[in-house]
Order: structure tokens, then C-alpha cells, then sequence
């Protein structure tokens, strides 16, 4: 079973695979190296995956060569986390799970030009937060008889 280390603190900048490819080429064929790029500027994003065979093999790599440097950045090397946010034990999903309020819609104007009806109007209104939403209510209240 093949594990994905997670390799950060990698330079801004133009980053060739072979560049980062050839630190890790003591490690022979078995360890492949995937550089994270912009698309826009092409320039590396600060992170890259490395691939290796087994569970020991990620071990070994991450006790070499966590906190070497490459030009002239310290690596950050540890194991990748699963893309799934379903997973239970994914600490990136108990965290969305957290921050569950509701997100601003963008502002952006229709692409047909014409004013939404009242009933889209209504679809993308933006709903408060349920854990606040009395609280809310009452402000409301008090903000209504005060400039009455």
C-alpha cells in the first residue's frame, strides 16, 4: 500500500519536480515526487506530495529528511491526510463540522441581466445561524421600538 507524505515550507517560486526529485534520489525508484503549482503563474504553491511504497518507508523518509533544507527552506514533511471529508477521525472535517455557519453568498449579478423575482430573491437570502438566531430576534425587537 502505497502512503502519501505531505512535504511544506517548499519556496514560492519556480520549482522544477526534478529539482525536488533529485534531494530525495537516495531513495531510489521507489519514492515519486508531485509539485504543487499555480496555474496562473506556474509557480510552486509551497507544498508538494511524495509517494512512498509502504507505512515504514513514509517513516524512514520522514525521520531523514524532515527539517532539511531545500533552497534554503526547512522541509516540513508529514503524512497527507485523505482528501474524503466523510472520514470520522479526519481532524479537518470535526473542524468544517465547527464552522458550520453560514457562508456570504459573492454579490455577483445575474449572468441573463435581468433583476431576480421575489421568489429568487427569497432562495439566496441569507439565513442567520440557528445558535443565534433568538438572539438575534430580540435584537430586532429592541432595535424596532427604539425608533419608534
Amino acid at each position: 500500500m502505497s502512503i502519501r507524505l505531505y512535504v511544506g515550507n517548499l519556496p514560492k517560486e519556480e520549482i522544477d519536480r526534478d529539482a525536488l526529485a533529485a534531494m530525495f534520489a537516495d531513495e531510489g525508484d521507489q519514492v515519486s515526487t508531485k509539485v504543487i503549482k499555480d496555474r496562473k503563474t506556474g509557480k510552486c504553491r509551497g507544498f508538494a506530495f511524495v509517494t512512498v511504497d509502504s507505512d515504514e518507508a513514509a517513516d524512514q523518509f520522514m525521520e531523514k529528511y524532515n527539517g532539511q533544507s531545500f533552497m534554503d527552506s526547512p522541509l516540513k514533511i508529514e503524512k497527507a491526510l485523505p482528501r474524503s471529508k466523510g472520514d470520522e477521525g479526519n481532524a479537518a472535517a470535526e473542524t468544517d463540522s465547527i464552522n458550520n455557519a453560514p457562508k456570504r453568498k459573492s454579490g455577483k449579478k445575474p449572468s441573463s441581466g435581468k433583476k431576480p423575482s421575489n421568489n429568487q430573491k427569497q432562495q439566496t437570502s441569507i439565513q442567520p445561524d440557528p445558535r443565534w438566531a433568538d438572539e438575534l430576534a430580540k435584537l430586532k425587537e429592541m432595535l424596532a421600538s427604539a425608533n419608534n
